[in-house]
This record gives C-alpha cells, structure tokens and sequence, in this order.
C-alpha cells in the first residue's frame, strides 16, 4: 500500500516544526512560571498573615510595627511587579529560543542570522545570568521567614512532646525581637507558654509557615529554570556567533 505524497509531506513538515521547537526553553518557560506564580502568590498572602500574627500577639502598639507594615506593604508591591515582568520576560525567552533554535538547525534555508539578531541573543544571555544571581539572593532571602517559623513551630511541638520533661512551661519563650522584627521596646515582644501554644495553632501561623515554605520552593524553581534559560542561550549564542564566522570566511 502506497502512502500519498501529501501524507509524506505533511508528515515530513511536522518533522520539521517539531525539530524547531526549543524544549528547553519550553521546560524552562513552564518551570519559571510556575515557580513565580508560587512565589508570589503564596508570599504574598503569607506575608498578610504575618502582619496578622504580630499585629495580635506580638506587637500590640501600632506605632511600634508602623514600619515593618510599610515595609511589607512594599513588598507586596514588588511581588506584583516581579510577577508581570517574569510573564514578559518569559515569553520574549521562549520566542528567542523559537528564533535561535530555528537558526541552529536550519529548518529554512534562506534564513540568515544578523548581527542585530546576535546581539539581542548576547544581550539576552546577559541578563539572564544576572536574574539568575539575583534569584539565588531571592531564594535564600525566602528562606529566612521559613527558618523563624519553623523555630517557633518546633517549639510549640517541643512542649506538647510526651518525652519532654519540662518544669514550667511558661519559662520557654519565642522572642521575636531578637530577630530585628520589631524594635525592642515593642509589646509583649514575645510570647510563652501556653500563649505560644495558642499561636501555633491559629489558622494564620499554619496557614503562613506552609505558604512560606511553599514559596521558597518556588523561589528554588524559578532559579534551576534560569539556570535552564542560561544554558540554553547561552549555546545558541554560541553557535549562532560560530555560524557568523563561517559565513564570512565563505562569503568569498
């Protein structure tokens, strides 16, 4: 049985568009968007219920968190805007990787690689590599809230353990002064005993830990897709700086 030509063709076609495509910049891309739809969905709202936290247990005068208010405030700002330009950022990625991929393998022959074309290729390598360092300070600056609340978490479960042999529990404190939070003369500043029992199982602080770990994850994901993004790049680059030599020692 004879397969018509058009069936050949049209299969030989879908070779060749699924050959252009760039899968690691797709990966990559899918990586990225979930990682920041994590990390700014999630911190968003576990920053929210911090303010909650201190605003009821910790911090009882409003002049005395006044600035860590704005300061979070601020931040969830910044989550906006990180969030619409990784979308951006994103998308012009991948469509770099479509035209780069495209001029790697040659899928047409009359296509030609420019020097304005390279250029935006190399500018693009650039600042990735520098949204990639950024985002390791953002990954590790993301686990900072998840180090203070596992500590209060683990001293919650400390007191409840039957093994533990505490003589007064209202001696075992969280004091989240110390960690530069709020000022010093806040009020109470800390909370104990039974007090912290208590915090730990309000629905904030379950609902806060769980979404700042969380977050952090996707922090961790959006910095192994730049990491992608980078390699990626940084190969096409490569190779389309490589062609551009060949042409020209050929051209004559």
């Amino acid at each position: 049985m004879r397969i018509p030509a058009v069936t050949l063709w049209c299969f030989e076609c879908c070779i060749k568009c699924l050959g252009g495509v760039p899968y690691a910049s797709l990966v990559a891309t899918i990586l990225c968007f979930s990682g920041v739809a994590l990390f700014c969905g999630c911190g968003h709202v576990a920053l929210t219920g911090t303010v909650t936290i201190l605003e009821t247990h910790f911090s009882k005068v409003t002049s005395d968190h006044a600035m860590l208010t704005d300061i979070i405030q601020l931040m969830q700002y910044v989550i906006y805007g990180i969030a619409s330009f990784f979308f951006l950022y994103g998308i012009i990625l991948l469509a770099e990787g479509f035209y780069t991929t495209s001029a790697v393998k040659e899928l047409h022959s009359e296509f030609k690689t420019t020097i304005c074309g390279r250029c935006i290729s190399g500018m693009f390598v650039f600042l990735t590599y520098i949204l990639g360092v950024a985002w390791l300070g953002v990954f590790g600056f993301s686990a900072v809230p998840v180090f203070l609340f596992y500590n209060m978490w683990s001293t919650c479960a400390t007191m409840k353990s039957p093994m533990a042999n505490i003589t007064s529990i209202d001696s075992i404190c969280v004091d989240v002064r110390q960690y530069g939070i709020i000022p010093w003369n806040a009020t109470p500043g800390k909370a104990c005993g039974t007090t912290l029992g208590d915090i730990c199982n309000t629905n904030e602080f379950y609902l806060s830990y769980h979404l700042y770990i969380v977050a952090c994850a996707g922090a961790g994901a959006t910095v192994i897709a730049l990491l992608i993004y980078m390699m990626a790049t940084t190969y096409n680059f490569a190779v389309l700086k490589f062609k551009s030599r060949e042409d020209c020692c050929t051209k004559f």
